[in-house]
């Protein structure tokens, strides 16, 4: 996830930044947090703050707070990645097989047989193995 440092989420890092100061304190950070259903105590908001804070002064500077919205977002995505990939993963082999590609196609109402989902798999299979680890679900997720 790539932020353009401008308008919307400029408009949201200023609604955060209460004292006008150009930059988010941790307790602004809690505040906005909570605004947005998130609750996280002082010390979780310093922290988090400090694994942003470029610059050393103890606050979230707009690039900073742009930064860590990009890493989160990151974060997110991942884990809903991870979950799609469990859905179709059903054989507790850690990777995609065909038959496990055509069972979870076929519990999606878009069923195909074995050979055809076999061929769906050698698309994305980087290393040749016949099956799709996460990280190459990952990039066929990406196209």
């Amino acid at each position: 996830m790539r932020i353009n440092p401008t308008g919307e989420y400029v408009e949201v890092f200023r609604s955060f930044d209460e004292d006008g100061d150009g930059k988010l304190s941790p307790a602004e950070l809690r505040s906005c947090m909570r605004i947005i259903g998130d609750e996280m105590d002082l010390h979780e908001a310093e922290a988090l703050v400090q694994s942003f804070d470029s610059d050393g002064d103890g606050l979230l500077a707009m690039e900073e707070f742009f930064r860590m919205v990009e890493f989160e977002g990151g974060v997110e995505e991942e884990k809903e990645l991870r979950e799609a990939f469990a859905m179709y993963e059903m054989d507790g082999q850690g990777c995609i097989t065909p038959k496990s590609l055509k069972r979870m196609l076929s519990k999606l109402g878009t069923s195909r047989d074995l050979s055809t989902c076999e061929v769906m798999i050698q698309r994305f299979d980087i290393n040749g193995d016949g099956v799709l680890c996460f990280e190459e679900f990952k990039n066929m997720m990406a196209i």
